[in-house]
């Protein structure tokens, strides 16, 4: 085959791509702050996450009035003033910041001995697959999806959500307070920094539906495993130093994140994998992409013609995307999921026939046609294994 010009697709997919993230466009009256007295799981006005004295110190050099900060009134979003290096991520819980006309307004590790052979990837890119319809995941997610879940927080343009999901934590079994996302939804790159206000919702609306049927369903349905705020967040290198909003090229190779989350005593103790019902390996080591036979996208699509409120999916039989031959190759599948699906995970079959986690949406065309994401290779274990590590002595 007659390789495609490099050239050529990195001009077509600056002026197509997207990144697959909703902003200031989501279902009306979701509620999923309603009635939070009901929830055991509901960490929204839990303890405060406490900043740590170096990142106090470094806020006040750069002028930020600490009090105004942990309020959420602190909007200064200069890149000057804005935390932005690893190890920076900081997250006040604000109670009741996402309360239910917030959410209305909001819109779319196993250690292989000998490495998958995956070279011939390497800078390929094959023909554009066939578009695949998204179908409503089968409900409820508690079952047939634990652990899928929405992810909101704040940027300079306003309030805004992806999707996002559990991972199992090697320093935990079965008790992970990890949560696997897209780097575009949680750091703005090489001319932002953190965003702020990170929060998950695993499992929402449990029950699938349309936004309309969600107005009137109880709390539990809205949010049956609480809302947990993150404590701690990791993004690739790459991302930090050139990474950038819409349309996210050409770091998209690297558009992948780890968060760790809050658990409050208002859980009886209990982990986020343990609320949410279930959690995923995460396959640093996945094969060449011929060798896969299929690939599942799941996520919370927000723009038309969805609405947010349900759950979907595409499956279709991966290829591979490259705009950089230095780069890593992508992901590539058919898919009509739209903004708000970013970050939402992609799974194989593992060899147990349970889903793995491979990568995670990153972008896409519009009209929606198909979907991209991130080979996890080398760079995502070492951002894992660092986060694993650093919270291997804690509960």
């Amino acid at each position: 085959m007659r390789p495609i010009r490099r050239s050529v697709l990195a001009a077509a997919a600056l002026t197509a791509v997207v990144a697959l993230t909703a902003t200031g466009c989501g279902p009306e009256g979701d509620n999923a702050d309603a009635k939070p007295s009901q929830s055991a799981a509901d960490t929204s006005g839990g303890g405060e996450i406490k900043i740590p004295q170096d990142i106090q110190d470094k806020l006040k050099e750069h002028g930020v009035d600490l009090d105004k900060w942990k309020n959420g009134e602190w909007k200064n979003w200069d890149r000057d003033k804005w935390l932005r290096e690893a190890g920076e991520f900081i997250n006040p819980i604000i109670k009741n910041f996402w309360n239910p006309d917030k959410i209305e307004k909001v819109k779319p590790p196993k250690d292989p001995s000998k490495p998958e052979d995956i070279s011939e990837d390497q800078g390929k890119t094959d023909p554009e697959p066939a578009a695949v319809p998204a179908q409503a995941v089968k409900t409820p997610y508690t079952a047939t999806a634990p652990g899928v879940g929405l992810l909101l927080f704040s940027t300079p343009q306003g309030e805004s959500r992806c999707s996002a999901t559990v991972v199992k934590d090697p320093a935990h079994p079965g008790k992970s307070n990890l949560v696997w996302t897209a780097a575009h939804c949680v750091h703005a790159g090489k001319n932002g920094g953190w965003y702020r206000n990170m929060m998950f919702v695993p499992n929402f609306n449990r029950t699938g539906g349309t936004a309309d049927q969600l107005k009137t369903k109880p709390f539990e349905d809205r949010v049956p495993s609480g809302k947990w705020w993150a404590d701690d967040m990791a993004t690739s290198n790459e991302w930090i130093k050139d990474g950038g909003a819409v349309p996210g090229v050409p770091m998209a190779p690297y558009d992948f994140a780890l968060m760790h989350v809050k658990p409050e005593e208002s859980t009886g103790g209990k982990s986020l994998e343990e609320v949410a019902g279930g959690a995923y390996e995460v396959d640093f080591n996945a094969p060449a992409m011929a060798k896969i036979p299929s690939l599942t996208a799941q996520g919370y699509p927000a723009e038309a013609p969805f609405d947010g409120a349900a759950q979907q999916q595409c499956t279709d039989k991966p290829t591979r995307l490259s705009m950089d031959a230095k780069k890593p190759t992508m992901y590539r599948i058919g898919c009509t999921m739209t903004g708000g699906s970013s970050g939402g995970p992609w799974f194989i079959k593992g060899a147990d026939g349970k889903p793995v986690l491979v990568s995670n949406m990153s972008m896409g065309p519009r009209p929606a046609r198909w979907s991209a994401g991130p080979h996890l290779g080398p760079e995502a274990k070492t951002m894992f294994d660092t986060m694993s590590k650093k919270w291997a002595s804690k509960s």
